[in-house]
């Protein structure tokens, strides 16, 4: 954790305005959980959201909704690259890198419903370093090329597979899917759109082994 706090401090010294941090790694890799803590020791004592420095924005936001993925005939690859709006994510990410005088909406998501939420996560003109995770945020292939060029740095999650895996299996259950399902869901969706996460940890600027320090 101090490691990641010392890169932070350092972005911040030596680039101006928002400094945009993304944390990649595959579905499970424990990237949701790195950023909150390190937001939450970074922004201190401080429970004012309006007066944080450091804020959250995760790429789930982004999914397109399960009726806009049945019209294209995606909802059993729910999770893949193409079942996000990446340009959208990449639009939003420029907003929040340019001069805000007022607060800023990003979509969050609802993992009971596993529907994305308009509006859910107000970033205000105080946070001057957003960290954002996501599976592919490495992804050398357009739209998601757009999303790389927006972040001062990338950062990969490089977990236990195996834990990894139990882990994924664990949340599916956690939010509704029998166990047998959740199993295959893993082996058959979350598992290919993992192995095209770990091809692109070349392209990034930090590796984390996780669980980190």
């Amino acid at each position: 954790m101090t490691e990641l706090k010392n890169r932070l401090s350092a972005l911040t010294e030596r680039q101006a305005g928002t400094v945009i941090v993304g944390v990649a790694g595959a579905p499970g890799a424990g990237k949701t959980t790195l950023v909150e803590a390190l937001v939450r020791e970074l922004n201190g004592a401080s429970d004012d959201a309006e007066t944080q420095q450091f804020a959250h924005v995760p790429m789930d936001g982004f999914h397109l909704s399960d009726r806009e993925l049945a019209r294209q005939g995606l909802l059993a690859r729910k999770g893949a690259p193409e079942t996000f709006d990446a340009c959208g994510y990449a639009a939003l990410l420029d907003r929040l890198r340019a001069t805000r005088t007022a607060v800023v909406y990003a979509p969050g998501f609802e993992r009971t419903l596993e529907q994305p939420l308009a509006g859910d996560i107000p970033v205000f003109p105080a946070a001057n370093v957003i960290l954002t995770e996501g599976n592919y945020l490495l992804l050398d292939r357009p739209p998601w090329q757009e999303v790389r060029s927006r972040c001062s740095e990338v950062w990969y999650c490089e977990p236990d597979d195996e834990l990894r895996v139990q882990r994924l299996v664990e949340r599916h259950v956690r939010f509704g899917k029998a166990r047998d399902r959740a199993a295959a869901w893993v082996r058959d969706v979350d598992e290919p759109n993992a192995r095209l996460v770990q091809e692109s940890r070349e392209r990034a600027d930090v590796v984390i082994r996780m669980p980190w320090t």
